[in-house]
């Protein structure tokens, strides 16, 4: 198996966790100061992982455009967190996460538009899988 599938599988099972850890977390906090909160730790986490793992050299590669787009990813992931701590705190955690993960067909569309990524009959297949699911479990 690929090395980026190992990480993704990693990434599911630590997103997976971060949804019923987050609920318990909520109990008595509003979702905003908790998601205030948590970002301020994945902050710190990752600066430290930063300083550990990224050779001094990299920092030169850094250009406006990289900063860019990653400054708007990190807008993009600040207003999911707002409404994914919003959702988890009011609704049940199997329940928004599953609305969650249909981030995936936004993804691969996004992917093909913008990366010109081509989707594969079997992807499609998949996201057409994701939203039968989300489907389902709407009207449970």
């Amino acid at each position: 198996m690929d090395r980026w599938v190992w990480y993704a599988l990693a990434s599911m099972a630590f997103a997976g966790a971060t949804a019923v850890v987050a609920k318990i977390g909520l109990a008595t906090v509003s979702a905003d100061l908790g998601s205030a909160v948590r970002t301020a730790f994945v902050f710190l986490f990752m600066l430290a992982f930063a300083a550990v793992v990224v050779p001094n050299d990299e920092y030169a590669k850094l250009g406006r455009r990289d900063v860019l787009f990653l400054a708007l990813s990190a807008a993009l992931t600040a207003a999911s967190w707002v409404c994914y701590y919003r959702a988890v705190q009011q609704g049940p955690v199997a329940g928004v996460t599953l609305i969650d993960k249909g981030s995936l067909v936004v993804a691969v569309l996004l992917a093909w538009l913008l990366l010109g990524e081509e989707p594969t009959p079997q992807l499609l297949v998949g996201c057409g899988l994701v939203v039968a699911g989300l489907v389902v479990a709407s009207r449970s």
